[in-house]
Order: structure tokens, then C-alpha cells, then sequence
């Protein structure tokens, strides 16, 4: 057992206040709310189309009730046209109202394993503004026709109600899109709904396919879920991404361009998603060289990519430390505010020159702005924001997030080290992830934890594969320590 009387909820909430957030609703915000659900905002629908018979559906994690998107497709003479719904929040939450203040300040919500912090108000993010199962909803609609070779012809981006007919799980329908298992019942009871299903899955593909010839990186990371009933970690593993992953993830990049581009048609300032070349370019050319590969001097994700692919066909099972190793060597992204005409810099993993985050507004601020600058500009209204106010935005969106990852981060390692209790003095294959000044930090293969080299760490780099042995954790601190 960990510590007497320590609590990996409490311990969450710390790491929070720790990290600068604020995860308490305000007197002023439940009153704003309770004003909502008494009295839902009125919403003009004259000028929103009325798209609520679509086949509408959503895929999320088992979990999830904060629904951003919802997703539907058809077949047309040039292609196929995607429709991707973004939960309309602006409607409700008003710029610079109580809930908007404190959004602006949070900036995401937050995901741990014993909690989640939200940016919005439950009765918001996970009701009101989230597109469940059979509700009718105001959403912002992204429209693109996918040709067979995966380029995105003519788009639209418009207001519309919709409802969502069918609120998947990527569990549900991963393994049957692949081919391999059983689909969730409503998609087994249903053919209308398989074929929708398996016609997104066909523009996804097509998508993804032209996004990789471009010269975007395809990475396979391993993610850590961890099994907890009643604040007890019963067990954590390794959770890798299915198809249906895929198929989110490939429009949610798509309908994120052509906000992007659409903004920048229209000389509105915005705030974009940006990738820098990796800094440490040369440690990546140094991990292909050990691999027998040559990557040239100067930073190339075409290059990037086409060597990362032949690691994944050579050596499948160990192709995801390789990726992690790679995907650390790039640094994370950020938040920039870009004047119409700028040559801002893309986002190099994505190999996208017009890139943003619009698609999760009730969990991002940063996609909540994009969207009101989107109503604002389809409307011809002025921009909602100035350029200082975006500026100052995307500093602080890019803040938050860092210190999101370090609670995320901390509370991973508080989990892991309570997991990991009983089984010091037992060894694993381990990847170096990190060498700072703070010290050398090593991820474990099975089960997928990180901690910190503390014996044998002199002269290893990250990407070094290694074996370590597991000499100590401490929950109460999040530490887990490995020697070799």
C-alpha cells in the first residue's frame, strides 16, 4: 500500500494550485450558470441551416461527455464530402462573462487519471455545449470535399443545428475498422451507419496518405491508462491508437487547415498552431545514423518521415521507442498570434504551412477564440479581438498548456509509483527521454513509466535503448528512480 491518508484526488488538485491554475468556480460563475439552465440562451435560427437529419456521429474515448466533434460523410461526383461539426460555445458563453474570464485564465482542461479539471463548467462542457447522443445543438460546420488522392478541394464554413444519431467510442469501432473485430452494437444493428462509418474511414485514409507524401511525420506512441476504482490504482498499461484514432485525428487536422486558411483568405488576425524545426536536429540525425540511415544537415520532415517509415517496416515492435524519441527531440508546439500577410512559421510535424486549433472548444481556449473569429468573419462582422489581445492570448494559451503537461506529467508518476510499489529490484527495457541538468530521465517499456536514472546515467543521450533495474518509488513526490 502507498502512504496512510494519501490521496492521489487531493495530490491532483495540489499539482494545480502548484502550477498556477485556479480549478475552483467562482460565486459569480455558478451564477452565470445558474442563469443559463433557467433560461438557455436564445438562439436565431434563421441563419443556420438545419442539418439535424444528417447521419451525424461522434468517436471519443470510453469516458468522454465533453463531445467537441461530430463527424458525417457522402459520396459526390468529385470526391467524398466530410462534414465535421464543432460544438458551438460561443452561443453560450459570453466574451469577457464570468465563464469566459475564467476559460481565458485556465486555458484547457486538464487530464489526470483520478481527476479532471475543466475549463468550462460541467453542466456546460459535458451538457449544453457538448454534442451528445440525440441532442439538438448549434455547431459550427467545416465542410470539405476529400478527392481519391487525398487533397481538399472546395470547402465552407457555416452555422447549423444538428443532432448526433450515434456517440461512439474509439474501443467500440477501432478493432472492426480494421478488420479484425466486432463493431459497437449501434454499428452492428445498423448498415446505414457502418457505411457512413466506413466512408469517413475511407476519406480519412486518403487524407492521412496525402499528409505523409507532403512530408508529415507518423508517429506511434504508446499512451498509459491506468485502471482505478475507489482511488485505488489497480493496474496500468499501455493503451496504442486504432484506427478510429486515426479517422478523428485526420479531420480534426483537416478541418483545422481550412479554418486556418480560411482566416488568412480573409486577412483576419488569428492565433495559429505552430511546430518549430526540432533544435536538436542534430541528435536526430545522429539516432538515423545509428541506424545505418543519413538525414541531412538541415531540418527536413520529408526526410524525417520517409526514414522514420522504413524504422516502422524493419522493426515494428520497438518502432514506438524510436518515435518517442523523435517526438521529444522535437520540443512541444505553441500559440502564435499571426497579422494577415505574415510568413509565420507551419507546424513541422504536420508539414502545414496553415495550421490552428479550432476543433475542442470546450476544452481549449485557444479554440474557442478561433471560433469567434470564424462566426465573426462568415458573418462580416469586425474581428472580436485585437491583435495585442491575441498576441497576449496565445502567450498565455501556450503557459497553460506547458503547465498542464507538467501536472499531467507529475500525477503520471504518482500513479505509476503506486502501481510499481511492489516490484522494486526488477528490471525492464527502458528508452532515455531526457537529459537535462536536472537529470537523465528514462521511459520503461512494460509497463509504459517514466522516472529518473539515478546510477549508471553518465553518457547516455535520449534515444539510448537500456536496461534499468527499479530501485525506489515515492508516491507522495511522483519519484520513481532506476539504476543500470
Amino acid at each position: 500500500m502507498y502512504p496512510a491518508g494519501f490521496d492521489l484526488a487531493a495530490s491532483a488538485y495540489q499539482e494545480m494550485m502548484r502550477e498556477g491554475f485556479h480549478p475552483d468556480f467562482s460565486p459569480s460563475i455558478r451564477n452565470q450558470l445558474a442563469a443559463i439552465e433557467a433560461r438557455p440562451t436564445e438562439i436565431s435560427r434563421n441563419s443556420l441551416r438545419d442539418l439535424r437529419d444528417v447521419l451525424w456521429s461522434s468517436i471519443d474515448n470510453d469516458t468522454s461527455r465533453d463531445l467537441d466533434q461530430i463527424e458525417a460523410a457522402e459520396r459526390v461526383s468529385n470526391g467524398i464530402r466530410v462534414l465535421v461539426g464543432i460544438a458551438d460555445v460561443d452561443c453560450v458563453v459570453a466574451i469577457g462573462s464570468p465563464i469566459d474570464q475564467h476559460a481565458a485564465s485556465e486555458t484547457t482542461t486538464v487530464y489526470t487519471a483520478v481527476r479532471n479539471f475543466p475549463m468550462l463548467p460541467e453542466a456546460l462542457s459535458t451538457d449544453l455545449t457538448s454534442l451528445g447522443e440525440g441532442a439538438d445543438r448549434v455547431a459550427i460546420i467545416v465542410e470539405m470535399v476529400v478527392s481519391s488522392e487525398g487533397s481538399i478541394g472546395s470547402t465552407d464554413v457555416y452555422g447549423a443545428l444538428v443532432r448526433n444519431k450515434a456517440q461512439l467510442t474509439y474501443s467500440g469501432v477501432g478493432a472492426w475498422l480494421e478488420g479484425w473485430g466486432k463493431p459497437d452494437t449501434k454499428v452492428g444493428s445498423s448498415n446505414e451507419l457502418a457505411s457512413q462509418l466506413k466512408l469517413q474511414d475511407e476519406a480519412a485514409t486518403a487524407l492521412r496518405n496525402q499528409r505523409y507524401r507532403l512530408g508529415a511525420l507518423n508517429f506511434d506512441r504508446v499512451e498509459t491508462s491506468a485502471t482505478i476504482r475507489n482511488g485505488a490504482v489497480e493496474s496500468i498499461a499501455g493503451m496504442k491508437k486504432t484506427r478510429a484514432h486515426d479517422l478523428i485525428e485526420d479531420f480534426m487536422i483537416a478541418a483545422n487547415e481550412t479554418i486556418a486558411k480560411t482566416l488568412k483568405v480573409k486577412s483576419v488576425p488569428m492565433i495559429r498552431r505552430v511546430v518549430k524545426a526540432p533544435e536538436r536536429w542534430a541528435r536526430i540525425v545522429e539516432l538515423a545514423a545509428g541506424y545505418g540511415e543519413h538525414l541531412p544537415a538541415p531540418p527536413d520532415s520529408g526526410a524525417l518521415n520517409a526514414f522514420l517509415e522504413r524504422r516502422r517496416a524493419a522493426d515494428p515492435l520497438h518502432y514506438p521507442d524510436l518515435s518517442l524519441a523523435v517526438v521529444k527531440l522535437m520540443g512541444p508546439g505553441e500559440y502564435v498570434m499571426s497579422r494577415p500577410g505574415a510568413d509565420d512559421q507551419g507546424h513541422f510535424g504536420l508539414a502545414a504551412t496553415d495550421y490552428t486549433h479550432s476543433t475542442a472548444p470546450n476544452r481549449r481556449f485557444a479554440d474557442l477564440v478561433l471560433q469567434r473569429l470564424v462566426k465573426a468573419t462568415v458573418a462580416g462582422q469586425g474581428t472580436p479581438y485585437s491583435e495585442d489581445e491575441l498576441n497576449s492570448i496565445a502567450r498565455n494559451c501556450t503557459l497553460k498548456e506547458d503547465a498542464a503537461r507538467k501536472v499531467e506529467r507529475a500525477m503520471n508518476k504518482r500513479v505509476a509509483a503506486v502501481a510499481l510499489r511492489n516490484r522494486r529490484g526488477e528490471t525492464f527495457d527502458a528508452i532515455v527521454t531526457g537529459v537535462t541538468p536536472k537529470g537523465v530521465f528514462v521511459r520503461v517499456l512494460n509497463p509504459p513509466v517514466e522516472g529518473r536514472l539515478m546510477r549508471g546515467e553518465a553518457g547516455v543521450d535520449v534515444g539510448d535503448r537500456i536496461r534499468v533495474t527499479l530501485l525506489a518509488t515515492d508516491p507522495e513526490r511522483g519519484y520513481i528512480d532506476f539504476g543500470r
